[in-house]
């Protein structure tokens, strides 16, 4: 998905045009690493704003300030594209929903009610349907990462020992549903509660239940087996 400054004025598909100008969501949206808030007058004034809650920086969202949405960002998007790599696979994938779930909190922000959910929950199940959406494309096929450039040189045993455990775990967890990887994302590596996880995929707390307790048995069996599999190999 490429967003660009100019297509906000020419189609208004990928920044979005709002009182106070148009907002450039590639710019914001390029990873948290990338976003460098523009303060507001005055060091007060900015060091408030940062200190605000995930609530109460919506509210100025949907007044259109544009400082809030770029705490916001810095704050939540590396935990979006977290989960949305667990489900999708794909780093490239992950960002483009990243971005599209933010363009839609700037959207949609006057809708966000703080009383029915929180800002995370709200974020969470935005980004988990796109990431679903995704997955159920026909045309979709998750691609592995290809991993940084391969380095001949001696690694340490310990490090060599993490990573075949790290790739174990995604190849256990690729084989997971998308909707069991959301679950285990939420819960065990975003450390939401049961509660939480239930609200961010849209279902209740008794059928979140079932659906981790499905997906820890599942995975476990799955790494069972490449645990085998590498034994006998």
């Amino acid at each position: 998905m490429s967003l660009h400054p100019s297509m906000c004025r020419r189609r208004g598909n990928a920044g979005t045009r709002a009182r106070g100008g148009c907002v450039d969501i590639r710019s914001m949206a390029s990873g948290a690493q990338r976003v460098r808030p523009v303060p507001p007058r005055g060091e007060a004034g900015a060091q408030a704003m940062v200190d605000e809650t995930d609530e109460a920086l919506m509210l100025a969202v949907a007044a259109r300030q544009q400082q809030a949405f770029r705490i916001l960002m810095g704050r939540h998007m590396p935990r979006a594209l977290r989960v949305a790599q667990r489900v999708v696979r794909n780093a490239a994938e992950a960002d483009e929903i990243g971005q599209e779930a933010f363009l839609r909190i700037w959207t949609r922000a006057a809708s966000f009610d703080p009383a029915v959910a929180r800002f995370t929950t709200w974020l969470y199940r935005i980004v988990l349907n796109l990431a679903f959406d995704r997955v159920r494309r026909p045309a979709f096929a998750p691609i592995e990462d290809a991993g940084d450039v391969r380095d001949d040189r001696p690694e340490p045993v310990e490090r060599l020992i993490a990573d075949q455990e790290r790739r174990m775990l995604e190849q256990a967890m690729a084989q997971l549903s998308d909707r069991q990887r959301g679950a285990i994302a939420l819960f065990h590596m975003e450390g939401l509660s049961g509660e939480e996880s239930a609200a961010a995929m849209n279902i209740s707390a008794k059928a979140f239940e079932s659906l981790l307790a499905r997906a820890r048995i599942a995975l476990r069996d799955n790494v069972k087996k490449l645990q085998d599999d590498r034994r006998y190999a």
